[in-house]
């Protein structure tokens, strides 16, 4: 995921990779990371609990107006 969101960034769309492996993504270097350690696999982590669901995507979004790329 990290290699391609360097390329979507190198065409100026801004991205942000939600990671639950931070020493992988620590070696690939995704533009922007939003390190959660919750179970691989589960991003979002519990299926169908919204609220936990979009604190996440919301993270998310924060991060691509705060984060600086790296």
């Amino acid at each position: 995921m990290g290699l391609i969101a360097r390329i979507i960034e190198a065409v100026g769309i801004s991205t942000v990779c939600i990671v639950s492996l931070k020493p992988i993504a620590e070696q690939v270097r995704p533009p922007r990371t939003l390190h959660l350690a919750w179970s691989f696999g589960h991003p979002l982590e519990e299926p169908g609990n919204r609220t936990q669901q979009l604190s996440v995507l919301h993270a998310a979004l924060q991060a691509l107006t705060t984060a600086e790329p790296g």
